[in-house]
């Protein structure tokens, strides 16, 4: 398959009044044309941060401190403000996770769909208005013509979110970053909200990268999962490769601590125990060795490569080099 995006050893970082946070650590990986790839990992761990830093939608004290960003084929890290802004709702859409905080509120819901196709596609208003009622039909908003005059308060979260789907789908870019687009909604506009996502994909042949903290998630929509902690990536493969056969103890907590359909309703989830690594000073091993039931010496003095698994899967843990002691994995595929 021929990659869409591809991002080499990225680095980024923000200056705080207590020091310099290293918030990425050498994160790389990369998106086919037309795939959904997602990328999991508690709060904090650098997966937003990580995909703030491909669009250059930093704060002010962010900066990207090292690596590519080859988007299409062009290496886009080094792109200056005006070359992002073509890129940025033409090439790349982003799907924000409060739609009522990205939404303008002063603008109907028109004006923020057919400003994009004037500006990327060079449309008069007639023909923006055209096709920003197709879209909001095609993300199912009842009453378009209606709707479309409307303000961002006089919708439902869910609805808002689908007009945010809208905006970023409405120039027809290649790629769309969705970052939590379901946290704030209830399970089952979530459930419409994923369900859509993959029918537009599917509909319009869209990549798109899905960040979230939830791996249930990320099971229908996705093909392959990255795994996000302490800033770097920890595992990558592919959907069945994370549930069903993970290497590295972080991914095994985090399945832990996922509701099971076949456990007990009385069986309590088992939480990760201690807390993420302070990356104003991060560890020289590995990230998650603190919290680790299985760390030995090498875990806390070196960070652990990525070790190939299977083709396609990489797990970043000591425990998978072939001198280490062997460890039987406590997440099966039969549970």
């Amino acid at each position: 398959m021929e990659k869409l995006l591809e991002v080499k050893n990225l680095k980024t970082s923000f200056e705080t009044n207590v020091g310099v946070v290293q918030a990425v650590r050498g994160v790389s990986f990369y998106l086919n044309k037309g795939e959904a790839l997602g990328i999991v990992g508690e709060s904090g761990c650098g997966k937003s941060v990580t995909m703030m830093s491909i669009m250059k939608l930093l704060a002010e004290n962010g900066r990207v401190d090292y690596g590519q960003i080859i988007f299409d084929g062009k290496d886009i890290s080094k792109a200056k403000d005006l070359d992002m802004e073509l890129i940025r709702g033409n090439d790349i859409g982003m799907i924000f996770q409060d739609p009522m905080t990205s939404l303008n509120p002063v603008y109907t819901i028109g004006n923020q769909l057919v400003e994009p196709l004037m500006k990327h596609r060079g449309l008069n208003s007639n023909e923006a208005k055209d096709i920003a009622l197709n879209m909001l039909k095609l993300v199912g908003i009842p009453s378009p013509e209606k709707r479309i005059k409307q303000y961002p308060h006089e919708f439902s979260g869910g609805m808002r979110q689908r007009a945010m789907i809208a905006m970023s789908l409405v120039c027809e870019p290649k790629l769309i970053i969705a970052d939590e687009p379901t946290t704030a909604l209830d399970v089952t506009i979530q459930a419409q909200i994923l369900d859509l996502m993959k029918d537009l994909k599917d509909k319009l042949n869209t990549a798109i990268i899905l960040i979230t903290h939830d791996l249930g998630v990320v099971a229908d929509l996705c093909s392959r999962i990255n795994v996000m902690y302490g800033g770097i990536i920890v595992e990558a493969g592919t959907v069945d490769d994370i549930f069903y056969k993970p290497r590295h103890p972080y991914t095994w907590g985090l399945l832990k601590s996922v509701p099971n359909h076949k456990s007990d309703v009385r069986e309590k989830l088992k939480p990760i125990d201690g807390q993420p690594p302070d990356l104003l000073k991060p560890p020289i091993g590995c990230p998650f060795a603190a919290r680790c039931n299985y760390a030995m010496k090498i875990c806390i003095q070196k960070q652990p490569p990525l070790f190939p698994i299977d083709e396609g899967h990489n797990a970043a843990c000591w425990l998978n080099h072939e001198k280490a002691p062997k460890v039987e994995v406590p997440i099966k595929g039969e549970e």
